[in-house]
């Protein structure tokens, strides 16, 4: 008899934390606005941690990011430097449709991602294949960049597997500084 209760109090509360998740249009009117081509063309710096399911912290980072714009086609050249000695890359290949919605392109990234921007906020919505010990997962990535002046961006990814939170990540970034190297 308990199950017959369970499942639908837990449906409910599904229904209910889904129904409160931000869209990108809570952030329209919200200054500044937030032009991922002019913040991501030349070279920013970026910091960022990567916390478990527990938010533990489970690596920390830096990031080189290269980007080049022509018109509305962009590449942004990533470079990551971890604390544990790994260095990798990503190189996105960005458009900006007429709609005003930007679609992307990476090595690691399984199909089209799809990027909105609405005031301050921006959010990009890819899967990205993954390797872990030599074997590769597909994860959702919600990916929300939040400018906050014409110098910084602060980012939070939520990374998710079977829709169940398996990480999260965090960065800032910086194109003020005047280095702009990792190490």
């Amino acid at each position: 008899m308990n199950r017959l209760y369970t499942l639908p109090f837990f449906l409910i509360v599904i229904f209910l934390i889904s129904s409160c998740s931000t869209a990108i249009n809570d952030y329209q009117g919200s200054n500044p606005s937030f032009d991922i081509k002019s913040y991501f063309n030349g070279d920013v710096i970026a910091w960022g941690i990567v916390q478990d399911h527990s938010n533990k912290v489970s690596r920390r980072f830096c990031v080189e990011i290269e980007g080049k714009w022509q018109e509305n086609t962009g590449i942004l050249a990533e470079k990551f430097y971890f604390n544990d000695g790994e260095v990798s890359y990503r190189n996105w290949q960005l458009t900006k449709k007429a709609d005003g919605t930007y679609q992307g392109t990476a090595e690691d990234v399984e199909g089209i991602a799809i990027g909105k921007h609405n005031g301050f906020a921006f959010q990009f919505n890819y899967t990205l294949n993954l390797t872990l010990d030599n074997k590769t997962y597909q994860v959702s990535m919600d990916d929300w960049m939040y400018q906050l002046d014409e110098h910084r961006v602060m980012n939070k990814t939520s990374m998710k597997k079977f829709g169940v939170e398996v990480a999260n990540i965090t960065l800032f970034f910086d194109k003020e500084l005047p280095v702009k190297q990792c190490r």
